[in-house]
């Protein structure tokens, strides 16, 4: 019964993001950066394997003496691209140890939305495959000697939002998880399944989830008395975070845009709730 309704779900979640998420291809992005910076950062490419399957993930980090909390990014479904790197960039600036998770294997990108939509088609229809994917670049996180295996938390967004949600709802121990603009018809949560608080950042004018979706989504939530709190951001639409969706929405004649105040304003709140759960 479980895998019937996890699979009516994941045909509707398909089609809600079938060109949804506004990332682009492989285009450099210059995201917000924050001042925060006091080291100088370490990135790599990192090869790992997830259920037989070679990933190439990457990780960022400042070079500093003490531990530092962990932070796993679950991109678009683009794939790990160029502004999902600039994202983990940031984070290792605020004093992280972030990690992008290669969802896909291979260091597959998606460079069209029916090349993305048939890579994050299984993991929309098998939440599980998701969650295997996603800790095995937790497990490959955790081995670096620079991390504080005590403080775990994830990102992600549109695609990467949705997966992270879904994890924490399986029962993967985090403090906390962030989904940037992700959908909320997911796995359904049980009581005592999601370990530590939720963050949803949420746009106010994003026609992709709608509101009956997110009114399912927090009952739900209060149900099993989840920890979460739900950020709206005023005007804004799917894909509020990337610079790149203005243009990716009128090259597909989709309702994407960048909007700078929600994305400002929502990376405030991932901040405020990470000085929170750490």
């Amino acid at each position: 019964m479980m895998n019937r309704v996890l699979s009516i779900v994941a045909v509707i979640a398909i089609a809600v993001f079938a060109v949804a998420c506004g990332g682009g291809k492989k285009e450099e992005t210059s995201a917000p950066v924050d001042s925060t910076a006091s080291a100088a950062i370490t990135e790599e490419v990192v090869n790992y394997t997830a259920d037989t399957v070679a990933s190439v993930g990457y990780v960022a980090f400042a070079n500093k003496t003490e531990k530092l909390p962990i932070v796993l990014v679950v991109s678009e479904w683009w794939g790990l691209n160029d502004y999902t790197k600039s994202r983990v960039k940031q984070l290792a600036e605020l004093g992280y140890l972030a990690f992008a998770v290669d969802m896909y294997g291979h260091g597959k990108i998606g460079n069209t939305p029916d090349e993305a939509k048939a890579l994050a088609t299984p993991f929309y229809m098998d939440p599980m495959l998701a969650k295997t994917r996603f800790e095995a670049a937790l497990a490959k996180a955790k081995t670096y000697a620079q991390g504080d295996t005590s403080k775990i938390a994830a990102i992600g967004y549109c695609f990467g939002g949705s997966v992270v949600l879904n994890v924490a709802k399986l029962g993967t121990p985090l403090d906390g998880v962030v989904s940037f603009h992700g959908g909320l018809a997911g796995v359904t949560p049980t009581k005592g399944g999601i370990k530590g608080d939720v963050l949803v950042c949420h746009g106010a004018a994003d026609s992709f989830v709608p509101a009956p979706e997110v009114a399912k989504f927090k009952t739900q939530m209060d149900s099993v008395g989840a920890h979460y709190t739900f950020k709206e951001y005023a005007d804004a639409t799917h894909a509020f975070t990337n610079p790149e969706s203005t243009a990716n929405g009128k090259k597909f004649n989709l309702p994407l845009a960048y909007n700078e105040a929600a994305d400002k304003s929502s990376w405030n709140d991932m901040k405020e709730f990470f000085a929170k759960i750490f």
